[in-house]
């Protein structure tokens, strides 16, 4: 079974940069789609990118032209470079299969975004 473990989170200021990373304990080649997900206090998780394991990405329009998602699948981790962030891109971010799988969702790594 994959466990993921997500990391890279931190405090950054508004129009600041950050690496996520997402590194699974075997192998995501055999998952065809990964996402990463992130969820804000009161507020519902929500998949913010997703790319297959081809390499062909799709975005969420709140997130589309300052994320990006990647994936090494020889090197079991999955990447979220995030540029140009917001106050509202506050919350724990997590990463997860797509459609998401219950079994594959860890402890997440927050995010804050403030001045």
């Amino acid at each position: 079974q994959v466990q993921l473990v997500e990391s890279g989170g931190g405090l950054v200021q508004p129009g600041g940069s950050l690496r996520l990373s997402c590194a699974a304990s075997g192998s995501i080649y055999s998952i065809y789609a990964m996402g990463w997900y992130r969820q804000a206090p009161g507020k519902q998780r929500e998949l913010l990118a997703r790319i297959t394991r081809g390499g062909s990405t799709n975005y969420a329009d709140s997130v589309k032209g300052r994320f990006t998602i990647s994936r090494d699948n020889a090197k079991n981790t999955l990447y979220l470079q995030m540029t140009s962030l917001k106050p509202e891109d506050t919350a724990v971010y997590y990463c997860n299969s797509y459609p998401s799988t219950g079994d594959y969702w860890g402890q997440g790594t927050q995010v804050t975004v403030s001045s």
